[in-house]
């Protein structure tokens, strides 16, 4: 019997670089709202009360950033000058510009040429079988416990806690199952002078063993705020980047990452539209049985519609060769990233949601989104996490 321990982490929505991955994506989100052809490559850098914005945007419509800035720092929870970052107070920089023409040039579809990839690049996307939303378990426990950490605070659970916050699950695997859980680290910020054992205590009981009862053991260890004090985090503490947290954003460590970040990025950047169809050819897979784990690689090159490579790997767990199960996915899903955008109904302010707790393992869901619009408020109806779907796997049973 082999054994090996696999350890993933996540981050609370109050984690600096959460905090400008959904800056980034809300202000794509604002856009795509009133522009669905809007391009967007959307970076935002935060620090002690401060929010820069940077990047290229090329729309026919308007976006009021900072009031879409501030509004997204509301909602995470950065309410206080405390926090080193107030929504109401801090300052908003942007430096905007419009995106290159020789990009434009090879990704925009015309009469005589149809859409290409909007950058050259490699993807992965991968699902397993050892959970029920085919995701690595470290990984899924990870996002739980930061899910955890934020609702607790928001719902006045544990008043004490403040927005940033980090979360470590470490699983032992036999037989590449997961067997159960060795280690969990928690590292949550707090109002000044809340004792240590009240720290331990309380997220003992109301974070970790709501979410990781069935897989603690009576040797699983708890890391709780290790230095003893996190009274000063976010922004403050620790520089924020748009795009930092790629690992926690896929699956955790498991499987390869292509480098490519997705927050801020409209459908036509294959780092984003191409991952998330990667994921789900993936998944399905796995939904249909025709593998316990699976890998998809695609590559592109920009300005061309084709990617320039597919590889699968199963990883031995597959009902055929990964030779047949590539013929399979050439057979029954689009490649092409017009194609993909068009599949998955990317064209939509959908990725605000996507940029905290990771953009895979969730559930697909229809929902309103509201915008306003020359003073006058709109909203629509639109389909989030499209990629997570297995609506292929009984035909590819078939």
């Amino acid at each position: 019997m082999s054994s090996k321990i696999f350890t993933s982490e996540s981050v609370t929505e109050g984690h600096p670089d959460k905090v400008c991955d959904q800056i980034s994506d809300a202000i794509l989100d604002d856009l795509l709202c009133k522009d669905t052809e809007s391009r967007v490559a959307c970076e935002v850098l935060t620090s002690t009360g401060l929010v820069l914005v940077a990047g290229e945007i090329s729309t026919d419509c308007y976006s009021d950033i900072p009031s879409v800035v501030r509004k997204t720092l509301g909602e995470i929870g950065y309410t206080n000058p405390e926090y080193g970052l107030d929504y109401q107070d801090c300052s908003v920089l942007i430096s905007v510009h419009e995106q290159s023409a020789n990009i434009s040039v090879g990704v925009t579809e015309t009469e005589d040429r149809e859409q290409g990839a909007g950058d050259q690049g490699l993807m992965f996307g991968y699902a397993s079988n050892e959970t029920d939303v085919l995701m690595p378990l470290p990984i899924t426990l990870a996002h739980r416990l930061s899910e955890k950490l934020a609702a607790v605070r928001k719902e006045g659970i544990l008043p004490w806690t403040r927005p940033d916050g980090k979360s470590q699950v470490s699983v032992l695997y036999e037989d590449n199952k997961p067997v159960r859980v060795e280690k969990v680290v928690i590292a949550i910020q707090h109002d000044h002078g809340v004792p240590n054992e009240k720290i331990h205590k309380e997220i003992q009981q109301e974070v970790i063993l709501p979410v990781c009862e069935d897989w603690l053991h009576d040797g699983t260890e708890f890391l709780i705020n290790s230095t003893g004090i996190f009274e000063k985090g976010g922004p403050e503490a620790d520089t924020g980047l748009t795009g930092r947290k790629i690992i926690v954003d896929t699956y955790g460590g498991t499987g390869r990452h292509g480098g490519g970040a997705f927050s801020g990025k409209d459908p036509s950047k294959v780092d984003r539209s191409a991952t998330y169809m990667a994921r789900h050819i993936a998944k399905n897979l796995v939904a249909a049985g025709l593998a316990e784990r699976c890998e998809i690689q695609f590559a592109y090159s920009i300005g061309e519609a084709n990617p320039v490579s597919l590889n699968v790997n199963s990883f031995g767990t597959g009902s055929m060769q990964d030779e047949d199960l590539e013929k399979i996915i050439r057979d029954n899903f689009p490649l092409k990233p017009r194609e993909i955008i068009d599949y998955l109904d990317l064209k939509n302010p959908i990725y605000q949601p996507t940029a905290a707790y990771g953009h895979f393992g969730r559930e697909p869901k229809r929902e309103i989104v509201e915008w306003k619009e020359n003073g006058e408020v709109h909203s629509s109806e639109h389909n989030f996490f499209t990629w997570e779907k297995t609506d292929k796997a009984e035909s590819l049973k078939r």
